[in-house]
């Protein structure tokens, strides 16, 4: 307990000092966000566009200027039913013109399982997005799930998380908070 709570204090710090939009990566893995890799030299995001329900065509590029964790996820994934909770949770909370979640069902997901996964998980504050031939997926590099990839204001990949996370945790929230310090 003593040691949760120096690495907490030690990421408020951090996070106190940081220069806007820099993240002290060490002090989250400290704290627990031991799976998140900050990204050395990414290549550009793709512009391939996925969908919503309605057949609506969106981009990676409709998000910038906001800081965004992009997760890929399916239905038929149990580490993904354990983690969309806390993104619903991360959106609830820090959700808005600075920061948004943008979850993407990929390969095959009907809506109507979608909205029944949603409903089981209790999540409410997430868009439905497709990406049912995994063309974006792949063009990021997904080879299993879920993953998520956070994204800066200037639609750069700065870091990736292989698994299922707490985002909703406290790290994981000053992860985000020092992405979109101004």
């Amino acid at each position: 307990m003593l040691h949760s709570a120096l690495l907490y204090t030690a990421l408020v710090i951090g996070a106190n000092t940081a220069f806007a939009g820099e993240v002290d990566w060490q002090a989250a893995k400290d704290a627990g966000m031991v799976k998140l890799v900050p990204s050395e030299d990414a290549p550009s995001l793709p512009d391939t566009s996925f969908t919503d329900p309605d057949g609506g065509a969106h981009s990676l590029a409709d998000y910038k200027g906001k800081v965004v964790l992009l997760n890929f996820w399916a239905t038929w994934c149990a580490p993904c039913r354990e983690e969309m909770p806390s993104l619903d949770a991360l959106q609830t909370e820090l959700g808005g013109d600075e920061f948004e979640v943008v979850p993407i069902a990929t390969g095959r997901n009907a809506p109507a399982k979608i909205e029944s996964f949603f409903e089981e998980t209790g999540v409410s504050n997430l868009p439905v997005l497709l990406d049912p031939r995994q063309k974006l997926a792949r063009e990021m590099g997904v080879v299993g799930l879920p993953v998520s990839v956070l994204i800066d204001r200037d639609g750069k990949e700065v870091a990736r998380l292989l698994g299922d996370a707490d985002w909703a945790s406290e790290p994981a929230k000053q992860v985000i908070r020092q992405l979109t310090a101004d």
